[in-house]
């Protein structure tokens, strides 16, 4: 594929960091809306969505999905994807249900994780289970490796399962995860040469202190970026970030110097073949 264009995924909440510790979190539906457009009119394309309950917590409860996909469609035109890892707490079989908000993508991660001090548990027949829902749904997975091990797990699903929905397959390095994959330049040189002969697009995360480092090796390899405060709640050592936009910004600025444009949605949705809404 191209990659005279930059997809530019944003995370602007994730699970992890609590609505006390970091006020400028996007938790609530209307703080997420005005996070994408805001986001969209700075050069992303797609949006990866974790949500909230009213008491800023972690939930994939499927009602309060399918209207955040309804809000997120009518107001912005970015690809909705949701995460179907939620939090490390959520049990497998109210992860399989998040498609039944009808995402435009969902991430499906390919295998287990240390996560810091927890477990991110994907087991096979679970990886298997969601694969084939999404095929079956028409939703575009988005294949999330955290470590060489997910990379072969993904030869494995594409030799026994096809082609996923839309007949493209676009996986995201999710790097510097405690537990995964270091985020260097190295690992991610790896794991590019190590991914399957059917991959049509990778995008790369780097967590924390490795996100300009990744950033960089991702373009430089040809791959798109994924950025937001899920990943990093810092611009610079003691300079936090005040909205997603600043990260989405500095995303579209790195990519231009690598003379690469953003990709619009309706880019990324050629990229990707989603369905047509």
């Amino acid at each position: 594929m191209s990659t005279d264009k930059l997809l530019v995924t944003v995370a602007p909440t994730g699970a992890e960091s609590s609505k006390t510790d970091v006020p400028q979190l996007p938790t609530t539906l209307d703080e997420l809306v005005e996070t994408a457009q805001r986001c969209e009119r700075a050069g992303a394309a797609m949006i990866h969505v974790h949500i909230r309950d009213d008491d800023h917590q972690p939930t994939i409860d499927v009602t309060r999905l399918t209207d955040t996909v309804a809000a997120l469609r009518e107001s912005t035109d970015l690809v909705v994807q949701l995460s179907t890892g939620g939090s490390v707490h959520d049990p497998l079989e109210k992860r399989l249900q998040v498609l039944d908000a009808a995402p435009d993508s969902c991430s499906l991660t390919m295998g287990t994780v240390n996560f810091g001090d927890d477990v991110f548990m994907n087991p096979w027949g679970f990886i298997t289970e969601l694969y084939q829902l999404s095929q079956e749904r028409q939703v575009v997975p988005e294949f999330e490796l955290f470590d060489l091990g997910h990379v072969a797990a993904l030869h494995r699903l594409l030799g026994k399962f096809g082609l996923p929905y839309g007949g493209r397959v676009h996986c995201d390095l999710v790097m510097n995860v405690p537990g995964g994959m270091p985020g260097t330049a190295d690992a991610l040189v790896a794991a590019v040469n190590a991914l399957p002969a059917e991959t049509t697009s990778w995008s790369a995360t780097g967590i924390g202190r490795s996100t300009l480092a990744v950033a960089l090796a991702s373009l430089s390899k040809g791959g798109h970026l994924r950025v937001g405060m899920e990943d990093v709640l810092t611009l610079a050592k003691g300079v936090p970030v005040e909205h997603n936009d600043q990260l989405v910004s500095r995303a579209v600025e790195l990519g231009r110097l690598a003379q690469r444009e953003p990709m619009t949605p309706a880019e990324a949705r050629d990229l990707l073949q989603v369905r047509a809404a």
